[in-house]
């Protein structure tokens, strides 16, 4: 990997890895790691909220089948997690997401691989790894470490099962003006890479519940969600909101490499969907320089 690799070539390339290799993540690594977590900017959402992300090493829980720490199996030879916690409440789980998802990106510029999971571990494992302040729970954690470079045959049926590699097309999910006109990709001009990194970002179960409009004046991307009915019910909170904050991450970090200035912003449009599972959520407006 280069010193310095293209942000938007990582966030194309990068891929769940569920299996890794069984060495330790190198001094080097940790030292860079922990240097941005003790850096406070990095957890700084859009609207000014922070989030938390806690480093746990793995260092117990060892069977002769590997490393576990309530992932249910479904991780091999993890050396690490990063354990997210958050408020049970709309925007901040979105800001919440937008922030561990650029720690992940982060990770995989180091060439570390990671795992979105919120709804296949143990909490109460993790829990007892970490303080929770009282009005906090774990949306979400992901494994750390080197992917294992061939696939398990489970890898490979996991990624088949959840679609991982089938993305929906831009007529499925971005919209020009209004929710009547699908977006065509050659007509998003300067923002057709930042809206194609949201279509390929990660998902849980690989939904892909973000619907983005494109307004006229191509000045504002409104991101909304499709909600899929009673998905996350049982776990106690709405997951796919995590969702929404990945996707923002995606479409922001890729502005930020093109030197696209904008700003998130809360002002409902209004828009008519047609679509009751569908909610607003927030605004891209770009600024004129």
């Amino acid at each position: 990997m280069s010193a310095n690799p293209s942000l938007i070539d990582i966030m194309r390339g990068r891929q769940s890895i569920r299996t890794y290799r069984t060495e330790s993540l190198s001094e080097s690594d940790m030292n860079k790691i922990n240097t941005y977590l003790n850096e406070n900017q990095n957890f700084v959402g859009p609207f000014g909220g922070t989030g938390r992300v806690h480093f746990v090493l793995v260092n117990h829980n060892v069977t002769d089948k590997g490393i576990k720490l309530g992932t249910y199996g479904f991780i091999k030879n993890p050396r690490a997690y990063l354990v997210g916690t958050a408020i049970n409440e709309k925007i901040a789980l979105v800001e919440y997401a937008y922030i561990f998802h650029r720690a992940t990106l982060f990770l995989t510029q180091l060439g570390i691989g990671t795992c979105w999971m919120g709804g296949t571990f143990n909490r109460t494992s993790f829990e007892d790894e970490i303080q929770l302040n009282r009005d906090e729970f774990i949306p979400c954690i992901t494994p750390l470490g080197y992917p294992k470079q061939k696939q398990r045959v489970f890898d490979k049926a996991l990624r088949f099962a959840v679609k991982a590699d089938n993305k929906k097309r831009w007529e499925q999910l971005f919209y020009d003006s209004t929710f009547l006109t699908p977006l065509i990709k050659e007509n998003a001009g300067q923002l057709e890479i930042p809206i194609e990194m949201v279509r390929l970002g990660p998902s849980a179960s690989n939904k892909q519940p973000w619907r983005l409009v494109l307004s006229e004046d191509r000045q504002l991307c409104h991101f909304y969600i499709q909600h899929t009915p009673n998905y996350s019910s049982s776990l106690g909170y709405d997951m796919q909101l995590l969702d929404m904050g990945i996707a923002m991450c995606q479409f922001e970090s890729a502005c930020r490499e093109l030197q696209i200035s904008g700003n998130w912003q809360i002002d409902d449009p209004h828009l008519e969907s047609g679509n009751e599972q569908i909610e607003y959520i927030v605004s891209w407006k770009r600024e004129n320089k």
